[in-house]
């Protein structure tokens, strides 16, 4: 795991209760593309249910950072692209099952007109530091 200082409300900001505003962290990048709800034979989990692609969504992450020699503690940034903002609820409750509240990395939400394709509701991206 990267050495990293959480800062959830710098000087002057409002204190951020889903996110810290700013992480800093020493050691190897990781960036991770934004995962959509496929499982490993490419087919999609959850059609219009957005608890179950959000499970899918942060499985696709895990296995992204396992790859990369990482984990979720190392995660010092996610954004989240939605096509409704009503998801973020079942975003939230995936996170949680994998970032303790202790760990929350930076964070962006985004509303979309649409993903890739139409059945996506969501598509998480991450950046990560990594001991070197």
């Amino acid at each position: 795991m990267s050495e990293t200082t959480r800062i959830p409300a710098p000087d002057g900001v409002f204190p951020a209760a889903q996110y810290s505003h700013v992480v800093i962290g020493t050691g190897r990048f990781v960036a991770v593309s934004g995962q959509l709800a496929l499982d490993e034979d490419g087919k999609l989990v959850g059609e219009g249910d957005a608890e179950a692609q959000a499970c899918q969504v942060f499985e696709n992450l895990r296995r992204c950072l396992t790859a990369a020699g990482a984990t979720f503690d190392d995660v010092v940034k996610l954004t989240y692209f939605v096509t409704d903002m009503a998801h973020m609820p079942a975003i939230r409750t995936a996170r949680a099952a994998h970032i303790p509240d202790d760990r929350l990395p930076a964070a962006s939400a985004v509303q979309v007109a649409a993903l890739v394709r139409p059945e996506f509701l969501m598509e998480v991206e991450a950046f990560a530091v990594v001991a070197e």
